[in-house]
């Protein structure tokens, strides 16, 4: 650093001056004068050495105090600082607060789901089109309001339930999904549009977080907020880090100061299968970092042994518990049985899956299509010869045909395409393959339209049987 060159009681070395601003971070010639004549900003002190340079160039200034006076007058100027709201550009905060860690009590999570969904916290629940990610957000909102059955088995937290969509119409969409789940729909509250004055416009994430807490604790007891599609939350452009930490910001701190798990809804960005989920989500990074826990749902390019294309619901991401394991699950249509003439869809959760998610969606993508010329139609005769003395039970096919060199894919494959007759022994019994009926007349690709058996699921929200 150059030293402030004081030649006379009235003079200074503008040359060195410049210096001084900049080192110092001060803006004007009265500073630097005051700096170093009336001692009036913390900082480090003026060099107690004077070089015997010559100024370059030089003015009088008044050393009376009425510079001193003036300064103190205004507030103390430097280089703008990121992060001091309320400070105008350029200016420095007036005060930071610390907070002594030993003064902190240590508190534990507060989780509606254990693992899964944490009051307070930011959640991201990303996926393609078609996985059913409204639904099964219908589906954990029902939860919350019944006091109901997770997946897993465990008993939710009951409380109310709010919900911004800015993609589903809730009368003819969402109610019917909640309706359908059993859900407590007095529990259950959208976000409908702003009012200014005599005027109404629609709500606005980006900008009406404020009406919206107040509305919040005027409600009391919000355990879940639902905004769908997050990216609405975003004012700016949603593929630049600072704009989407500047944009969920505010309602990460809504979450936090009503104690409500925060659920953003997204989708997949194309061509990004393989890499991790995380990734895959559209935008910036920011959506995935900011958030402590991330969600994903896949669905499996290729029909199980029991003839229906199986769908998962994993955990890709958590800073706050496990970041593995997921649960398969199923879409159900049904008529609502209080409006005739209503249909909805409904999540049905299946049985629990272990794994990363990243491996867990790469099996789910694949599609493992080798053409006819290779392993599908060598697995189709494998298969047929295997079936033709009388029914096995899948595991077995499965142990028979890894044995042979036929992956578990190529052979369900296989059995869709020779049209295997799958069926469930009971409930709790496993699933057995025997071919179909010779049936006369009937192309080798003609398509079977005969619906396809499911596996008894779980119901999603309702709370009378909860193991745990």
């Amino acid at each position: 650093m150059m030293a402030a060159v004081l030649h006379h009681p009235g003079y200074y070395d503008n040359a060195i001056a410049a210096q001084l601003r900049e080192d110092f971070l001060l803006d004007t010639d009265d500073e630097i004068l005051i700096r170093c004549h009336d001692r009036l900003f913390v900082g480090p002190p003026c060099p107690p050495h004077l070089p015997a340079n010559k100024p370059v160039s030089a003015k009088p200034v008044p050393l009376d105090g009425s510079l001193a006076r003036n300064a103190a007058a205004r507030p103390a100027r430097g280089r703008h600082q990121p992060g001091n709201d309320g400070a105008p550009a350029g200016e420095y905060a007036r005060d930071v607060s610390l907070i002594r860690a030993s003064d902190v009590t240590p508190e534990p999570i507060t989780w509606l789901w254990n693992g899964w969904l944490a009051a307070g916290k930011m959640h991201v629940f990303g996926g393609a089109p078609g996985t059913g990610k409204t639904t099964i957000s219908m589906g954990l909102a029902a939860t919350v309001t019944t006091g109901g059955c997770w997946p897993d088995g465990t008993r939710s937290i009951a409380g109310n339930v709010v919900i911004w969509s800015g993609e589903d119409d809730p009368a003819d969409t969402l109610i019917p999904r909640l309706a359908l789940s059993d859900a407590d729909l007095s529990r259950v509250y959208f976000i409908a549009d702003i009012r200014e004055g005599n005027e109404r416009r629609s709500f606005d994430p980006a900008r009406d977080m404020e009406p919206l807490r107040r509305k919040l604790a005027e409600i009391g007891g919000v355990r879940l907020l639902i905004v769908d599609p997050v990216v609405s939350a975003i004012a700016g452009d949603s593929h630049k880090n600072a704009e989407v930490r500047r944009g969920l910001q505010p309602l990460v701190d809504l979450a936090g100061a009503m104690r409500c798990a925060l659920l953003g809804i997204t989708h997949f960005s194309k061509g990004t299968g393989g890499r991790d989920p995380v990734e895959r989500l559209t935008g910036s990074l920011a959506f995935g970092a900011l958030a402590r826990v991330v969600l994903v749902a896949a669905k499996h390019q290729e029909e199980g042994d029991d003839g229906r294309n199986v769908r998962l619901f994993c955990r890709a991401k958590s800073n706050i518990g496990p970041d593995d394991g997921g649960f398969e699950y199923d879409l159900h249509q049904a008529e609502l049985k209080t409006h005739p003439g209503i249909f909805a869809s409904s999540v049905l959760w299946g049985e629990a899956v272990e794994g990363a998610a990243r491996e867990l969606l790469a099996t789910a993508d694949a599609t493992g299509d080798d053409g006819e010329g290779g392993t599908l139609s060598d697995a189709k005769r494998f298969l047929s010869d295997l079936l033709a003395d009388g029914p096995m039970r899948a595991g077995e096919v499965f142990k028979d045909s890894d044995q042979a060199g036929y992956s578990r894919r190529s052979i369900q494959r296989a059995a869709n395409a020779i049209k295997v007759d799958r069926r469930k022994d009971g409930m709790k019994g496993g699933w057995t393959w025997r071919l179909p009926p010779k049936m006369p007349n009937t192309p080798e690709d003609a398509v079977d339209a005969r619906p396809k058996s499911l596996a008894p699921w779980a119901p999603s929200a309702k709370s009378s049987d909860c193991p745990f």
